[in-house]
């Protein structure tokens, strides 16, 4: 699983004009599954979601993670980051999981953040979403589980 991260001060996502997810600080994570990702692969996500040191401590260096700066978590699902860009002039899928594992993946990421901190809110899995974001910095990171 990979998940694009940014650091924000704000994110929204909307389907069909109406805002199904938003939060304050916090990270908005694009989340792609591709082939052979399983629920360990999300639990790894999970984790560094929570705990990737992004936030600036009192000195202002990124030392905080999403528990310490007490931030929310907006999951966006996206398939396009299972994108193979290295050659042509457009993006193959072919390492994209089936939309129905990604569904699933998808969502088991979800139910697992809720369980594990309060402030979590998502868009919704395979919809045209609107994302709105006020980067923090900029500060954006790809992680790989």
């Amino acid at each position: 699983m990979k998940a694009l991260i940014q650091r924000v001060k704000r994110a929204s996502v909307e389907v069909d004009d109406r805002e199904v997810g938003a939060i304050g600080t916090g990270l908005l994570a694009l989340v792609g599954v591709e082939k052979g990702d399983d629920e360990a692969a999300a639990d790894r996500l999970l984790h560094r979601l929570l705990h990737y040191r992004v936030f600036p401590d009192d000195a202002g260096r990124m030392n905080r993670n999403l528990q310490q700066a007490d931030g929310g978590l907006l999951l966006v699902s996206q398939f396009t980051l299972a994108a193979d860009t290295r050659k042509g002039l457009r993006p193959s899928f072919s390492s994209a999981a089936p939309p129905a594992e990604g569904d699933r993946l998808f969502h088991y990421l979800l139910q697992r953040a809720h369980d594990a901190w309060p402030r979590v809110a998502s868009g919704e899995f395979a919809a045209h979403m609107q994302v709105s974001l006020v980067n923090d910095g900029p500060v954006t990171f790809l992680l790989e589980s």
